[in-house]
């Protein structure tokens, strides 16, 4: 399974739920789930190249651990 290489962001699972009716704060009778699917939700991962342990290879690296210079690039 993909993941990255610093914090092991893999693929997670939950669920996407299909609603009708109108809430009842906004003054209708309550919303009702009509329908359940199943979603995955997909880390941001790159391929780039990095330096690790004195050698350069190319990795998957999640765009959070990107921003937070948590890996060196290679030049």
């Amino acid at each position: 399974m993909r993941s990255c290489i610093v914090c092991e962001k893999s693929p997670t699972s939950g669920r996407k739920y299909r609603r009708r009716g109108m809430e009842k704060k906004k003054g209708g009778a309550g919303s009702k789930v009509v329908g359940k699917c199943f979603r995955m939700v997909l880390p941001n991962l790159q391929r780039i190249k990095i330096t690790l342990n004195g050698t350069v290879q190319r990795a998957l690296v999640c765009t959070s651990c990107i921003q937070a210079n948590k890996v060196t690039r290679a030049a």
